[in-house]
């Protein structure tokens, strides 16, 4: 309760004190929350993307379609376990090259047997899976959910009609049999269908003068391969580029290491936050120092009538500790609140780039609970080794 009293009295230092801290802490959420989510999306485009080759076509046709008569020589190259045909396209056009912090919201189709190869997994939350043949169906992401507002067996138009849409746009309703759980990845901002209606939307992406001259059955905008067991990856991507004329099979590092710059500059943005926090817990030194020399009295007479050295530290060890802990709990509750409405108010641009984990909550909490005990330190023992005839005797 002293302790407590102390920190009432000061007042005005204290909360200036306790709003540094709070502004050091908020900034280290909001970035560690960025961080957080570019760290999702590594991680999830890590385990798909290097667990297959992706094979895109190289022969002059138009960019994003390849044919599938390429899928038998492929799965003929010594060590393919099976080529896929796999089809992605934006679920708002025009939208999917502007914002380069969240994954686009995506029409895709995949092979069921991926499931069976791929080392992403997607659960279901809602609904059902897709049905083979059936046209007409959408399995949807939650974030894509939650965007559109809507629920299993709702009708949701697909692509998403841009504002600025020519007046020969065209989209088809889709009935949205499945909802799948929050993954934190790739996943999320998709709407899975099924292969005839990728194809035919495929083909409506594509210019009027191009699209007339091609069969929709036969394209898909990539082949995914995956490999037999044990076989190097890219060193078959390699080998299919050598044995298969007019594909390009990317490797899986190389295609890996492409989508990794997010979470360099999160991990700058971490650093710039923690100077902010390195500036609040400047302000807990100082506001201690000062209320020891302020206190050198009380402390004099606590040690005269028995009070040992360590007692001293304790309290004034404890009172720094506590201030450390309230503005890291204010700021980390504040910049929690605000990256979920950044987010909300984000999600309508795709610009939902937060995610707050327990393990930020953990650190966060962890580092302000840290800045006070070591913001703490110099100052108790300082005045543990207070002398108390000199202190009683001062003016």
């Amino acid at each position: 309760m002293e302790i407590l009293h102390n920190i009432a009295q000061r007042r005005l230092r204290s909360t200036l004190t306790i709003g540094g801290i709070v502004v050091g802490v908020l900034a280290l959420t909001l970035t560690g929350a960025m961080a957080e989510h570019f760290h999702a999306q590594f991680e999830g485009g890590d385990a798909y993307f290097r667990s297959n080759i992706q094979v895109a076509d190289d022969a002059g046709s138009y960019a994003g379609v390849i044919s599938l008569s390429k899928i038998d020589p492929i799965q003929k190259v010594p060590g393919v376990a099976v080529a896929l045909p796999s089809i992605g396209l934006p679920a708002r056009p025009g939208s999917a090259t502007s914002v380069p912090l969240g994954a686009p919201d995506t029409i895709a189709y995949a092979d069921p047997r991926e499931r069976d190869h791929s080392r992403l997994k997607a659960a279901l939350a809602d609904g059902r899976q897709l049905q083979p043949n059936r046209q007409g169906e959408v399995v949807l992401g939650h974030d894509l959910a939650n965007e559109y507002g809507v629920k299993v067996g709702d009708r949701l138009d697909l692509p998403i009609r841009p504002q600025n849409a020519n007046p020969d746009f065209v989209n088809h309703p889709f009935k949205v049999v499945g909802i799948l759980k929050k993954t934190n990845t790739l996943p999320d901002a998709t709407a899975s269908v099924g292969l005839l209606d990728a194809q035919m939307l495929l083909q409506e992406s594509l210019p009027a003068s191009f699209r007339d001259r091609l069969d929709p059955s036969s394209l898909a905008s990539r082949i995914t391969v995956y490999g037999k067991p044990g076989v190097d990856l890219d060193m078959l991507a390699d080998r299919i580029n050598a044995t298969v004329p007019g594909v390009t099979a990317t490797r899986p590092t190389d295609f890996v290491n492409n989508f990794d710059q997010g979470a360099r500059f999160a991990a700058i943005a971490v650093g710039t936050a923690l100077l902010a926090l390195l500036f609040g817990a400047i302000l807990l030194i100082n506001t201690m120092v000062v209320a020891v020399i302020e206190r050198q009295g009380e402390i004099a007479l606590k040690m005269t009538f028995g009070a040992q050295p360590w007692h001293i530290v304790a309290e004034y060890l404890l009172e720094a500790t506590i201030i450390g802990l309230v503005g890291g709990l204010i700021g980390f509750a504040a910049g929690a609140g605000l990256a979920a409405l950044l987010d909300l108010a984000g999600r309508t641009v795709n610009m939902d780039v937060f995610l707050i984990t327990d393990r930020l909550a953990k650190i966060t909490l962890g580092l302000s609970l840290a800045l006070g005990v070591g913001a703490g330190m110099i100052p108790s023992l300082r005045a543990a080794r207070l002398d108390p005839d000199r202190a009683l005797r001062a003016p």
